[in-house]
C-alpha cells in the first residue's frame, strides 16, 4: 500500500537534517561541524585616465540608449594549447546565444571590438597595481607577463580577457588573524550587461578595457563575518591609495565557499561587502545539504553509472492540465515533456537554501543553458503550486512510474527542449558525485542561482600580441617610498584616539584617515570631535546633499580658519550644511548665514545665575536635578563656537555646587 508522502515535511525535515540555522542563530561550532571555507576575488577598478591597452578615456558611461553603432557575434569554443575545450565554453556554446553589442564612439575604438592589437600596457595602471601589491606585502615580478583568459559568456568581443600577475603571495592583516593572497593580477574589464532574455544578450562596451586589478586570496576565512572583514580590509587598502574609482560597479567580488567534502562555487558578483555573510552562509549550507542527499541517492540507487532519465511529449487530450503556463504550452503547440527520474522521490523537496529544493537546481539550470524563461518545470514534490497528487500519479502511469520515481514537466520552445532533457539528466547524474563545481549567481535575499559552470586551468594562454615588460628594482623602490599606512595600523590608531567606532567604514571607504589625522596632529582638534565631525556629521550631509561640489578637504581649511580666529572647532557642526549646499562661500560669510555671534566667555558666564533664578521661578516644579541639563541648553546655542562645550558644562556644575 502507497503511504502518502508530504513534499514540504520532507522539506523541513531535510532542513533539519542538515542542521541549518540562519546567519543570525549561527555559532562558530556550526561552522566548525560543516568544515565553512571561504576565499575571495576582489576587483577594483583604477583611476587612470587611459584604458589598459588603448588610448579612450575611462570614466564615460552613457545611457542604455544611448549609442552610435551595435555589433553581433555568435562565441564559439576553441582548442587550448592542450587540446583541450574548457567546461564553460562547451557551456556557453550550448545556449547558442546572439550577443550584441552597443558601442559609442567617445568611450570605445577597434580594439574593443577585437579589429586591433592591443596598444602597450598602460604605465599609469601598472604603477598603481605594483604600488597595492606593494601594500599587500606580495613579492613583485620581475617581468610582467600577458596572458588570455577566455570569456565565452560575450562580456568581452573578444572572447578573452588579456590579464597579468603583477604580484605573488603577500598577506592582510585582520583584527584577529592574518589572510594569505596568492596573486594580485592587472587587467582590463569586461563589458556592462543590459539585458539578457533568451538566446539574446546585449551589452554596452563602455566599461570595457578600464583597467582593474584583482586581489585573490587563500580560503583562510572559517566563517561569513570574517569574509566579510577581509572583504573590506582589501577594499579599504586599495581606497587607501586614493588612485582607484570608487562608486556602485567600481569594486565588485567573487567570493569562493565550499564545505568539508564540497567543491570551490564561486558567487559571482557581490556588489556590496554587507551581502557575503549571508550568501557565503547560505552557500556552505547548501553544499552541506547536497552531500547528504548524494549519500541518500547512493544508497538507493547502486548501479549510478547506467542511470538515466526517461521522457515522453505530452498529447493534448480531454482531460487537460489546468496549470496555466502549461495550458498555454499546449495551446500554443510547444512541447511539454513528462521525465521520470528513477529513484528521485524525495530528492526533488530536499533542501538545499531557504525557500529553495533540489528541483530549483534543475528549473535554474534549464533556464540559463536551455535559455528556456521561469516559469518552464513542475516537479511532482511542488511545495506551492502545480498539479494535485492525483494528475502525478495519472501522469507517472504513461511512463510506468515507481512511487520512488521523481517526475518533472517541462515545456518550452522547440529548439530548446533537447538542450533542457540533457541538462536535467546531467545534473542529476552530479548529484551521485556531490557538488559540481560552477559559478553562481548572488540574489537579493541572500540565496544564489545557477550562472555557468566553474572555468577550468586550461582557460589561460599566452598573449602572442604583447611583449614581456620587466619592471626594474628601482621603479619599486620610488613606488615603495610613498606607499600609505597599512590599513590595520590606521585601525589601532583610531582606537587609540578614541574615535567612536561606528565611524570607521565610513573613514576607511571614502579614505579619510589621511585628513583625520592632518586635523588631529597639524590643527590639534580633539580626536573624537573630529572623529565624528567626519565620520557621523559629513557622512549624514552627504546623504542629504548627494550632487553637492564640496571637497573633503575643505573641512580642513575651515578648522584652518576657526582656529585663525580664536572661535571653538565644534562651530565646524554649524557651517558644514551651509558649505555643503554653497561650497563656493566663503567662511565669514558662512558665519553670518548662521547668525553667529562673537562673545566673551565672561558675558557667557554672567548669565548663569540669571537662568539658575529663572529655572527656580518656571520649574518650580521640576526636579532640582534637571536644572544643570536646562541651563546648558540655555546656553548652549550662545556657547558654540566661543567657547569649548566640554568647559562650558565644567563652569556650570562649578556655579551650581
Amino acid at each position: 500500500m502507497e503511504t502518502f508522502f508530504n513534499p514540504q515535511a520532507n522539506y523541513e525535515a531535510t532542513k533539519r537534517q542538515a542542521g541549518y540555522v540562519s546567519l543570525e542563530e549561527a555559532t562558530s561550532e556550526d561552522y566548525e561541524r560543516i568544515g565553512f571555507m571561504s576565499g575571495l576575488e576582489v576587483h577594483q577598478q583604477l583611476l587612470t585616465r587611459e584604458k589598459l591597452f588603448c588610448h579612450c578615456p575611462t570614466g564615460i558611461y552613457n545611457k542604455d540608449s544611448d549609442y552610435d553603432a551595435e555589433l553581433v557575434r555568435h562565441m564559439r569554443p576553441t582548442l587550448s594549447e592542450f587540446g583541450e575545450y574548457d567546461g564553460t565554453a562547451l557551456m556557453e556554446f550550448k545556449t547558442r546565444k546572439k550577443i550584441i553589442y552597443r558601442i559609442k564612439n567617445e568611450s570605445a575604438c577597434t580594439y574593443e571590438v577585437d579589429d586591433s592589437a592591443p596598444f602597450p600596457i598602460n604605465r599609469e595602471a601598472l604603477g598603481i597595481a605594483i604600488e597595492i601589491a606593494l601594500l599587500c606585502r606580495s613579492n613583485i615580478v620581475g617581468e610582467v607577463h600577458i596572458s588570455r583568459k577566455q570569456y565565452l559568456d560575450g562580456s568581452i568581443p573578444a572572447g578573452f580577457q588579456r590579464t597579468a600577475i603583477i604580484g605573488v603571495g603577500g598577506q592582510i592583516g585582520l583584527r584577529h588573524k592574518t589572510i594569505r593572497l596568492q596573486q594580485l593580477c592587472i587587467e582590463e574589464d569586461s563589458c556592462r550587461e543590459i539585458s539578457d532574455i533568451g538566446h539574446t544578450r546585449i551589452f554596452k562596451t563602455d566599461r570595457m578595457g578600464i583597467p582593474l586589478i584583482e586581489t585573490v586570496t587563500y580560503p583562510d576565512c572559517v566563517n561569513p563575518h570574517e569574509v566579510k572583514e577581509a572583504c573590506d580590509c582589501i577594499r579599504f587598502m586599495n581606497r587607501s591609495t586614493g588612485k582607484v574609482r570608487t562608486g556602485i560597479g567600481r569594486a565588485r567580488q567573487d567570493v569562493n565557499v565550499s564545505c568539508r567534502g564540497g567543491s570551490r562555487v564561486e558567487i559571482k558578483g557581490v556588489a556590496h561587502t554587507r551581502r557575503i555573510p549571508e550568501l557565503t552562509h547560505n552557500e556552505a549550507f547548501r553544499q552541506w545539504s547536497l552531500l547528504i542527499l548524494r549519500d541518500k541517492l547512493k544508497a538507493k540507487i547502486k548501479d549510478t553509472d547506467h542511470w538515466k532519465t526517461e521522457s515522453i511529449r505530452i498529447v493534448p487530450g480531454p482531460h487537460q492540465l489546468a496549470y496555466p503556463p502549461v495550458a498555454q504550452a499546449l495551446a500554443l503547440k510547444q512541447p511539454v515533456m513528462l521525465v521520470k527520474l528513477p529513484g528521485f522521490k524525495t530528492a526533488l523537496s530536499h533542501f538545499t537554501q531557504p525557500g529553495k529544493c533540489f528541483a530549483d537546481e534543475l528549473s535554474d539550470r534549464i533556464k540559463v543553458i536551455a535559455c528556456i524563461g521561469k516559469p518552464n518545470m513542475l516537479h511532482s514534490e511542488g511545495l506551492t503550486v502545480g498539479l494535485s497528487p492525483q494528475e502525478w500519479k495519472t501522469l507517472g502511469k504513461t511512463l510506468s512510474a515507481d512511487p520512488d520515481d521523481g517526475l518533472l514537466l517541462i515545456w518550452g520552445p522547440e529548439d530548446d527542449i533537447p538542450t533542457a532533457l540533457e541538462t536535467i539528466e546531467e545534473r542529476c547524474k552530479m548529484a551521485f558525485e556531490g557538488i559540481p563545481p560552477e559559478t553562481r549567481k548572488a540574489l537579493p535575499n541572500g540565496t544564489t542561482v545557477f550562472e555557468r559552470v566553474l572555468p577550468g586551468a586550461n582557460r589561460m594562454y599566452p598573449d602572442t600580441d604583447s611583449a614581456p615588460i620587466p619592471i626594474n628594482d628601482s621603479t619599486i623602490h620610488t613606488i615603495q617610498e610613498k606607499l600609505p599606512s597599512d590599513i590595520l595600523k590606521r585601525y589601532h590608531q583610531l582606537r587609540q584616539w578614541g574615535i567612536p567606532e561606528d565611524t570607521y567604514v565610513f573613514l576607511f571607504s571614502k579614505n579619510l584617515y589621511p585628513l583625520l589625522h592632518q586635523i588631529i596632529t597639524t590643527l590639534g582638534c580633539p580626536a573624537a570631535m573630529a572623529g565624528t565631525l567626519l565620520g557621523h556629521r559629513y557622512k549624514y550631509l552627504l546623504g542629504q546633499f548627494p550632487k553637492s561640489r564640496f571637497k573633503a578637504q575643505t573641512i580642513y581649511q575651515l578648522l584652518s580658519f576657526l582656529k585663525s580666529e580664536n572661535l571653538d572647532p565644534q562651530l565646524a557642526w554649524d557651517l558644514l550644511p551651509v558649505l555643503m549646499q554653497h561650497p563656493r562661500l566663503e567662511f565669514e560669510s558662512a558665519l553670518t548665514t548662521i547668525q553667529f555671534k562673537r562673545v566673551g566667555c565672561q558675558e557667557i558666564l554672567a548669565k548663569i545665575p540669571l537662568l539658575q533664578q529663572k529655572f527656580i521661578e518656571k520649574k518650580s516644579k521640576s526636579d532640582p536635578r534637571h536644572r544643570f541639563n536646562w541651563i546648558m541648553g540655555q546656553m548652549r546655542p550662545l556657547a558654540i563656537g566661543n567657547m569649548s562645550l566640554s568647559e562650558l558644562a565644567s563652569l556650570i556644575h562649578q556655579q551650581l555646587s
